[in-house]
């Protein structure tokens, strides 16, 4: 399963991600459980793993179907996260900004997220 260079050239559309220094002052006070902290992080962790085990899939030459069925795993493991992110964004972070008076700030930011997330 050798992509070709169009091919490879194709797949790294997109594939940038925000620089770490973007402006997030809305979320100074960004502070989750450590419950919820840990859940998210055993599932990232699960994902990376499966990813890693693509990538061998890749390497050891397994057919493509394979391997779709594989990212689309990945996949859909990453949107689990993502709700279960938003879900705590929506009921903890969006409350405590109506709570303390600046919704229209949280509401901007999560829509630019949802933006680019979408």
């Amino acid at each position: 399963m050798k992509p070709s260079s169009a091919d490879h050239h194709s797949s790294l559309k997109g594939d940038h991600l925000p620089s770490q220094g973007t402006d997030h002052s809305h979320s100074a006070d960004h502070v989750h459980s450590e419950t919820s902290q840990r859940r998210i992080i055993n599932r990232l962790s699960r994902i990376e793993g499966h990813l890693r085990g693509i990538k061998t899939m890749v390497q050891d030459d397994r057919p493509c179907p394979d391997v779709l069925i594989q990212i689309a795993a990945v996949r859909g493991g990453l949107d689990r996260v993502a709700r279960i992110i938003l879900d705590e964004h929506l009921s903890e972070c969006i409350t405590r900004a109506v709570d303390e008076g600046n919704i229209e700030a949280e509401v901007a930011a999560l829509k630019a997220a949802l933006d680019r997330f979408i």
